[in-house]
């Protein structure tokens, strides 16, 4: 046997494992609250892209950027209609 694969269960592990009836059925999750102002007119100037960045933690922003490689580069509005429900 190769000594770098890795270990894993054994056969009889695992068949125990996929024997287990592990249905949690689906999570019912609450929509987000709506945290902005609906009066807000659409025609309203959008802020500066590093003021929204900046409104991003350091440490999440920095996360975000090493592990999706990530940078924010541009400010769009979108119309209501494309956002799910």
């Amino acid at each position: 046997m190769d000594e770098s694969a890795p270990i894993g269960p054994s056969s009889e592990e695992e068949a125990a494992f996929l024997a287990v009836d592990v249905d949690c059925g689906p999570v019912d999750i609450p929509p987000p609250k709506a945290n902005r102002v609906e009066s807000e007119s659409v025609e309203a100037p959008l802020p500066p892209m590093e003021d929204l960045v900046n409104r991003i933690p350091a440490p999440a922003r920095e996360l975000i950027e090493n592990l999706f490689r990530a940078r924010f580069v541009t400010v769009k509005r979108i119309s209501k209609s494309a956002l799910k429900n």
